[in-house]
C-alpha cells in the first residue's frame, strides 16, 4: 500500500540524474527512462525545468543538438553529487527496512 502522493515526492532532479547516469539522452528519452526506472511520469515543463536548473548548477550539460533533439549528460560534479545522495539514501531506505522487521512480508 501507498501513501497518499509519496509519488510526487520523489525527487525530479534525483531520478534525471540517475537517467543520465546511464548516459548521454534528450528528453523524451529521459521522461522514458524515468517512467521505466522510477514508474513516474515527467511532464516536459518539469523535466525542462529540471535540467535548466541542473545545468545552472553545474551538475548536466547540454551536448549539441542532435536533429531537433538536445541531448544532456552528467558532468563530473553531477556524478559526484548524485554519489553523494544516492549513498545516503541507500543508507536511510537499509536501517528503516532493518527497523520494519520481517514483521511487514
Amino acid at each position: 500500500m501507498a501513501v497518499k502522493g509519496w509519488q510526487r515526492a520523489q525527487d525530479p532532479a534525483l531520478l534525471v540524474l540517475t537517467s543520465l547516469a546511464a548516459g548521454p539522452m534528450h528528453g523524451y528519452a529521459l521522461i522514458r527512462d524515468v517512467e521505466t526506472i522510477a514508474h513516474v511520469t515527467l511532464g516536459p515543463g518539469t523535466l525542462y525545468g529540471v535540467l535548466s536548473r541542473l545545468e545552472e548548477e553545474g551538475l548536466v550539460e547540454p551536448l549539441p543538438a542532435d536533429d531537433r533533439r538536445r541531448p544532456y549528460r552528467l558532468t563530473g560534479a553531477g556524478a559526484a553529487a548524485l554519489r553523494e545522495r544516492l549513498l545516503v539514501t541507500s543508507a536511510v531506505a537499509s536501517i528503516g527496512l532493518r527497523r520494519l522487521g520481517p514483521a511487514l512480508t
